[in-house]
């Protein structure tokens, strides 16, 4: 094959790749044989379309007609959307941590023609710089290592063969002691960098599970160390740079300490993590900084990533015209210009100066004035932001990677459904329903399995990511609105996680078990960049356990639990989700409501609930005619004098019924 096949793919990723001089085939079947047929070694790259260093690295050496051609002559190259297939990006991410290097993108990894890693990296410039090879010195090096040192390439083959395969076998331990969980959260709240937030230094992610985790520690134990640890990262990241003040939504990361300078990229699941987080810290505080980002961001989401035909989009690009972060920045002359009048307020709150804060030109942020202004002033700058929006409006966009997953979907549905319930915003639910009547009409099989990724008819396979997001979602939107037919659809995605993905030992695979072209199955509860698949599960679990008192849901949440137990004394680091889903399980407050849905009284008690922050509380709301599985513990509870009443239940025992709001905030507290 001697040409480059990537315009055949519909991953707006390899599009990007499709005029390269390199011959770059879609990981498959077809590639792999190809391998095998030449005898050559596979080059293996993985990236996204937002990603900037993967731009970088296209640029440089992708689109280079002499490194090109010797990956042409040396190689079989094969390019993947991490996004895509996070199943395969997932395996080699797993090679290149047992090599002992940090993972990433872009992800390069060297492999046999059976696909079996023996080497690898992230980026690599074109020549030697800062402490690293040129790409040009590691293809010609790999090679010729390949074809001399056959017994070097078969020991590194072979660790990393064992090393993987422990990936399908994590540490088994019994049941968890719950004072682990506060132990480990009080670990992690001595890593929090006490002035800006966030663990450690540059660069810096939100790591939202694991905030999620402490602000967890502080609802069970009243540990304010955690709570401030979790509001003062949400401050600072929500005032900080990593967050759009024009436009909306969160970017996903900073490259440095403060969180002034992200790469641009706005991911949908960053987003809808950020939003659940807000949410609760809004409950709890009443900081108005919280509501305003999580009205503005879901501004964003419903202006910028709907995607054609229904759900949203994956991400948008950090770059445009060749240019990192340039839709987003500003200098000083055009915000006077914009602005007018106006421009010296703006400029004095925004970070604004004659040579700006990042590379010449202006990142907006409020850290070093983050306090509100009064009424007047903030409607002010409330209008000059609108007016940058406008301008900016006319600039050339950086590129959306507009295809649908169902994993990042499910997160952003349930985020969604949370936040309309607590500030009553039916408009936020009709954009949660909408995305999921589309991955239910276009995402699912006849035989009920949901597919991963979807654009322009294009599909690939479900993972146990997006069976566990979507059934979460499907929870949310159960307790939303109280329409049975989603706690149904969920239960049936958790079935087919049973059927397809689920070990006898306990947890389930990252892949199902027909999933083709894989060297192994993983099976593992670290959180990567989205929360792990067996944490969401296990959440969903928990919930379902709750909403209907089968004992089957409770049955594979301790096997789950025991399926991990062990990894805890390896790695907690990278369990946040796992352990989240311990909490909830362990903590379990089932709030069910009787009375009419409509009615005043079940409305006042209902949002008496969602004003509080109770992340492992579960509610349903029963009409007076209506019954609870008999496994539930408020099965049979009645309605008292014809007006709503609220049981709260732990376990097997509930408390008395109680008609009051007051009564029933005094019991939740």
């Amino acid at each position: 094959m001697t040409r480059n096949r990537l315009g055949e793919e519909t991953s707006p990723y390899l599009l990007q790749h499709k005029d390269n001089p390199v011959h770059w085939r879609a990981w498959g079947q077809d590639a792999l044989d190809e391998a095998k047929a030449t005898g050559k070694p596979i080059l293996l790259s993985v990236g996204y379309a937002a990603c900037h260093w993967c731009h970088v690295m296209a640029h440089e050496s992708f689109e280079d007609d002499s490194i090109a051609a010797l990956m042409n002559e040396l190689y079989i190259p094969i390019k993947v959307d991490r996004e895509e297939r996070p199943d395969i990006d997932a395996i080699y991410q797993h090679a290149l941590s047992l090599l002992g290097q940090q993972g990433g993108w872009p992800l390069t990894m060297f492999l046999t023609p059976d696909a079996q890693p023996f080497w690898g990296g992230t980026y690599f410039p074109p020549q030697s710089r800062w402490g690293r090879p040129g790409f040009s010195e590691v293809l010609r090096g790999v090679a010729q290592t390949y074809r001399t040192d056959g017994a070097k390439i078969n020991g590194n083959v072979g660790v990393l063969a064992r090393g993987l395969a422990r990936l399908s076998q994590p540490a088994s331990a019994g049941p968890v002691d719950v004072a682990v969980l506060d132990q480990i959260a009080q670990r992690f709240v001595g890593a929090i960098d006490r002035v800006n937030g966030g663990l450690g230094g540059a660069p810096k992610f939100p790591n939202c599970p694991m905030l999620e985790m402490l602000w967890r520690a502080y609802r069970r134990s009243s540990n304010l160390d955690c709570r401030n640890a979790v509001l003062l990262t949400l401050e600072r990241i929500s005032q900080g740079g990593i967050y759009d003040h024009v436009g909306g939504g969160y970017s996903r990361y900073s490259t440095d300490e403060v969180w002034l300078a992200p790469h641009f990229e706005k991911m949908l699941y960053d987003n809808a993590q950020l939003l659940d987080l807000l949410v609760w810290a809004w409950q709890d505080t009443g900081i108005i900084l919280f509501k305003e980002r999580i009205e503005e961001t879901i501004a964003w989401l419903k202006r910028e990533m709907l995607a054609e035909g229904g759900g949203f989009a994956a991400a948008l690009d950090a770059d445009s015209e060749h240019e990192e972060g340039k839709f987003y920045v500003w200098s000083e002359a055009e915000i006077d210009q914009l602005l007018g009048p106006s421009a010296p307020a703006f400029k004095l709150a925004y970070d604004v100066t004659p040579g700006g804060n990042w590379e010449g030109k202006t990142i907006l942020n409020r850290s070093s004035r983050p306090d509100r202004g009064s009424d007047i002033e903030e409607k002010a700058l409330s209008a000059s932001r609108e007016l940058l929006l406008a301008a900016r409006a006319e600039r050339i966009r950086p590129d959306r990677d507009d295809k649908v997953l169902a994993d990042w979907n499910g997160l952003m549905i349930h985020a969604l459904a949370r936040a309309a319930t607590v500030f009553d915003r039916s408009e936020w639910l009709d954009l949660a329903i909408e995305s999921w009547r589309f991955i239910l009409g276009a995402m699912q099989t006849e035989d009920g399995r949901l597919l991963h990724s979807y654009r322009k008819g294009r599909d690939h396979p479900g993972t146990l990511d997006d069976h566990a997001a979507m059934a979460l979602a499907g929870v949310s939107l159960f307790e939303a609105t109280g329409d049975a037919a989603y706690l149904d659809q969920a239960r049936r995605w958790m079935d087919v996680l049973e059927t397809h993905f689920a070990d006898a030992a306990g947890g389930y695979f990252f892949a199902a078990a027909d999933t083709k072209t894989l060297i192994v199955r993983i099976k593992a509860a670290r959180d990567s960049a989205v929360p792990s698949g067996n944490g969401v599960a296990l959440a969903v679990l928990a919930r379902l356990y709750g909403l209907t008192g089968d004992g089957v849901y409770l049955d594979r949440a301790e096997r789950l639990i025991a399926a991990f137990s062990g990894e805890l004394e390896r790695d907690y680091f990278s369990l946040p989700a796992y352990l989240n889903g311990i909490d909830l399980l362990a903590n379990l407050l089932q709030i069910v409501i009787v009375g009419d849905r409509d009615g005043a009284d079940t409305i006042e008690l209902v949002r008496a609930v969602r004003g509080l922050s109770l992340p492992s509380a579960v509610l349903s709301v029963i009409s007076p005619a209506g019954v609870l599985p008999l496994g539930h513990p408020a099965a049979g509870r009645p309605q008292l004098e014809g007006k709503a009443t609220a049981y709260i239940c732990r376990g097997r025992t509930c408390s008395l019924p109680m008609k009051n709001t007051g009564d029933l905030i005094r019991q939740l507290h």
